[in-house]
C-alpha cells in the first residue's frame, strides 16, 4: 500500500529538524505515489479521487515547486495524511471487488 508509505513519509516531515534534502525526497515519493494513485482510481473510474489525488501529485511535484512557509506546508501535510488514509480505503474496496 503505497499511501503507508507517503502518510510515514509526511508524519517524519512534522520534524523542524529535517535536513532541506528529506523535503526534495518528500516532494519526489509523494508526487509519483500520487500521481500513480491517480492513475489507478482514473482505471477504476473513480474520478473525483483520480482529480483530487492529482492534484496532489502536482502540488508535491518537484520540478515546479509551490512555495509556502512551514506552518502553511504543515497544515497541508495533514490534509494530505487525512487523504492519503481515505484513498487507502477508497480504492482497497475496489481491489476486492476486482479480485472477485
Amino acid at each position: 500500500m503505497p499511501q503507508a508509505v507517503v502518510v510515514l513519509m509526511l508524519l517524519w516531515a512534522m520534524n523542524p529538524g529535517n535536513p532541506y534534502a528529506y523535503y526534495n525526497l518528500l516532494r519526489v515519493v509523494c508526487c509519483g505515489v500520487f500521481a500513480y494513485l491517480a492513475y489507478k482510481a482514473s482505471d477504476r473510474e473513480k474520478k473525483e479521487w483520480a482529480w483530487v489525488l492529482g492534484i496532489l501529485a502536482l502540488v508535491y511535484n518537484p520540478l515546479f515547486r509551490v512555495h509556502l512557509n512551514r506552518e502553511l506546508w504543515s497544515l497541508v501535510n495533514l490534509v494530505t495524511i487525512a487523504i492519503a488514509i481515505a484513498s487507502a480505503f477508497a480504492l482497497k474496496v475496489d481491489e476486492v471487488d476486482d479480485n472477485s
